[in-house]
């Protein structure tokens, strides 16, 4: 059961290429390309979609029929070609039929969502849930009874989960799918069953499957390129390159909470000095503000209270942004990305974060003059990790979904 949440590419053609089975690959590969080529810049009719992928209008014709077939795509009205003749029909992709199962698990809070193959959230529920050092069996229990819901509201909607995914804040070995540490929640080296409401499950580290919605969703234009940088109770980072996800040899990459920044600092539950998240995690930042470190939204009550002028709490910040500037400098001399992404519980903090963030980087980084525009904020906010544990499943759908299509033999 994979952790690493970057999709797979469509199979290419297996064994001998004069059996039938390298057809069958061929033919998966085809599916995968008109529906790519759909999904990225549809509406398009059958003789646009022959002529953007190479493939012969027949070819196209019988793609799409079984892709149609499977609640993929739909054909909406005729599509305005500016050739002579009559035009084709539109198609789009489906807003009913497979899409992706969201879960989340948080320090405090669950949440669980469905998206279609648009990416489009189109059933969503989010609760307080008190998650520190309780049971994980009670916690997937509650969970599980919350997918029960959405996918009741899903359901009425035409969308059938193809697979579910669950954002955890704690380190998920690659291979086994196993979550070896979420010490924010107190588990360690837990499996999770296999199926949930009967649908495979996986899960992804929290940080990754943000980055991984920034990277899906962010909008045409976006960096492939970048670091993303987030926050819950702890401090997660995901580095994407070239467009992919970079985990790291067993999934474990991104760890930023635990770089040091001052090397002779406080000492850190994980046995170090100095760590980022000793100034820029929860614990650290509501203490330096003179605030109770009790269950609840935080980061709400930095915002707050920051909006409102309260001198403690924007020095914590400027401390924080300061330290988060300082290990990130670190990060984009390693490994020059393009952007630097602040996301998660950040995210609703980056007015009071980005102003010593970028000071510090300007002076740390040299590899190249930092730009300030480099560093910006994203919209998906506290949303990011939830929405990329659905988009998993979209993406994998998209990419082959001749998977869920039956092949001729």
């Amino acid at each position: 059961m994979p952790s690493t949440p970057d999709p797979p590419r469509p199979p290419g053609p297996s064994g001998d290429a004069r059996r039938p089975a390298s057809q069958q690959g061929m033919r998966r590969q085809n599916l995968a390309l008109v529906l790519g080529m759909i999904a990225e810049h549809g509406p398009l009719s059958r003789a646009d979609v022959a002529v953007r992928t190479g493939l012969t209008r027949a070819a196209v014709s019988s793609l799409v029929v079984s892709l149609h077939q499977a609640g993929l795509v739909v054909e909406l009205g005729p599509a305005p070609s500016g050739r002579v003749g009559r035009p084709g029909h539109a198609l789009v992709l489906s807003s009913t039929g497979p899409a992706g199962l969201g879960l989340e698990v948080g320090v405090e809070h669950l949440a669980v969502c469905v998206a279609d193959l648009s990416g489009e959230v189109r059933a969503q529920l989010r609760v307080a849930a008190a998650n520190r050092g309780r049971p994980a069996a009670e916690v997937l229990a509650e969970l599980t009874g919350l997918a029960e819901r959405v996918l009741g509201e899903a359901a009425a909607l035409g969308l059938r989960p193809a697979g579910a995914v669950m954002a955890v804040p704690g380190l998920v070995d690659a291979a086994s799918g196993e979550v070896v540490h979420a010490a924010n929640l107190g588990w360690r080296g837990l499996r999770l069953p296999e199926l949930l409401l009967g649908l495979r499950l996986e899960a992804g580290n929290e940080a990754n499957l943000g980055a991984l919605a920034e990277l899906w969703h962010g909008g045409p234009g976006g960096p492939a390129d970048f670091v993303h940088v987030s926050a819950e109770s702890g401090i997660g980072a995901a580095l994407v390159v070239g467009g992919r996800l970079f985990p790291g040899a067993r999934g474990f990459a991104g760890e930023l909470g635990h770089v040091p920044v001052h090397p002779e600092g406080p000492g850190c539950p994980c046995g170090a000095r100095g760590c980022l998240e000793q100034y820029a995690g929860e614990g650290a930042v509501l203490a330096a503000a003179g605030l109770p470190q009790a269950p609840g939204d935080w980061v709400g009550l930095l915002a707050k209270r920051a909006a409102e002028g309260a001198a403690p709490v924007l020095a914590a910040l400027e401390q924080a942004g300061a330290a988060l500037g300082t290990a990130l400098a670190g990060a984009v001399n390693l490994v020059d990305p393009e952007a630097v992404v602040l996301g998660g519980a950040y995210a609703e903090l980056g007015e009071w974060l980005l102003p010593e963030m970028r000071r510090e980087l300007a002076e740390r980084v040299t590899v190249r003059p930092w730009e300030p525009g480099a560093l910006t904020v994203s919209a998906l906010g506290r949303g990011g990790p939830l929405l990329g544990a659905a988009l998993v499943t979209v993406r994998r759908v998209l990419e082959d979904p001749g998977g869920l299509l039956p092949l001729p033999d």
